[in-house]
């Protein structure tokens, strides 16, 4: 292995190390600055749940944070490089997802389902997804020929 090939591999996890840590931080911030509003700055962030319409049920607002709450930590130890927490990010962001089409199609008065296309919702996959093959990707590219030097070294003469 020659230095540039080092260096190469390196660049490239140097790359998806960052793509990795700048998504996370965006959704981190996001969801940390619903909860802050929610709870801190007046109760109604972007008008997500309109108190006009008989108030927003609090028990939906508890599970929203819950899974705010955990798409957070999920998202931190993934920021960190924990694999295993791309579980915990995919079971939360999903979970949030179906409680928005909970609210859209059920009865629950919220301000974020006015106009809004069913499938609309589906755009919280996006960050997650690109997350995801950043990090399963193989730590570094495959060499051009790799695969043939690999097979021609496991052949062996007395076969």
């Amino acid at each position: 292995m020659t230095i540039l090939t080092v260096f190469s591999a390196n660049r490239f996890l140097l790359l998806r190390r960052t793509v990795i840590c700048v998504l996370a931080g965006l959704l981190i911030f996001y969801h940390c600055t619903v909860l802050y509003e929610l709870y801190l700055g007046g109760g109604n962030y972007e008008g997500l749940y309109d108190r006009s319409l008989n108030g927003t049920p609090k028990s939906y607002e508890y599970i929203q944070s819950a899974l705010r709450l955990l798409i957070v930590t999920s998202l931190i130890l993934v920021a960190c490089g924990i694999r295993s927490a791309l579980w915990l990010m995919w079971t939360s962001i999903g979970t949030l997802v179906v409680t928005h089409y909970w609210a859209y199609f059920g009865d629950i008065p919220v301000a974020f389902v006015a106009g809004r296309h069913p499938l609309s919702y589906l755009k919280g996959f996006i960050f997650p997804t690109i997350i995801t093959l950043m990090m399963l990707l193989p730590s570094r590219p495959a060499r051009p020929g790799a695969a043939l030097s690999q097979q021609s070294a496991s052949i062996s003469p007395t076969e």
